[in-house]
């Protein structure tokens, strides 16, 4: 067991949790679940952890507002933010909160220890781990993509919830998605 580099894990997908949990126990690391934010502190706070995996979508709750008071029990605590609701607005928030890394789900056991830097990473498979690290373009294109089709393909209405012009709005969505 890597004794100094426990991994909190925070998730409220229960399937999630046991599966990554087995995976990364499998690979020597003690693991500590939770799938909502007060049995999380709870935990951080009996057993202090080296590093956090925490869901951005907890419920009805943040991961984001897990970041701080994790943080206070161990400043030096490397926390990756996952999400299946990636854009540009969590990202700079989870960083500027403290994450040491935001990530888009899905992303195996080794991808995660690897974000972690529990792992090193294999010049040969690293073009096979890009897809993992989405681009700030690519997130940005993401995020209009889901706010146009909250708005049923209105780009007017798209264009004043995003803060842009219409045309300008047009303009990017006439162009080919950016890649990952």
């Amino acid at each position: 067991m890597h004794e100094a580099s426990g991994i909190l894990l925070l998730d409220d997908d229960q399937v999630f949790v046991e599966t990554l949990a087995r995976a990364l126990s499998r690979r020597g690391y003690q693991v500590l679940c939770a799938t909502d934010s007060v049995t999380a502190l709870q935990l951080a706070h009996a057993c202090p952890p080296a590093y956090a995996i925490v869901d951005l979508k907890i419920a009805e709750e943040s991961g984001l507002d897990c970041i701080t008071p994790l943080l206070a029990l161990n400043p030096a605590l490397r926390i990756l933010m996952l999400t299946g609701y990636a854009s540009v607005a969590t990202a700079v928030t989870a960083i500027k909160a403290g994450a040491f890394d935001y990530a888009c789900k899905p992303l195996d056991a080794d991808e995660i220890l690897a974000k972690l830097g529990l792992v090193s990473t294999d010049p040969q498979n690293i073009h096979a781990q890009e897809p993992a690290t989405l681009s700030v373009k690519r997130l940005a294109w993401e995020h209009i993509q889901r706010v146009l089709q909250q708005h049923d393909g209105n780009i007017s209405l798209t264009a004043r919830t995003l803060g842009m012009h219409r045309r300008t709005l047009q303009r990017m969505l006439q162009k080919k998605p950016v890649k990952q």
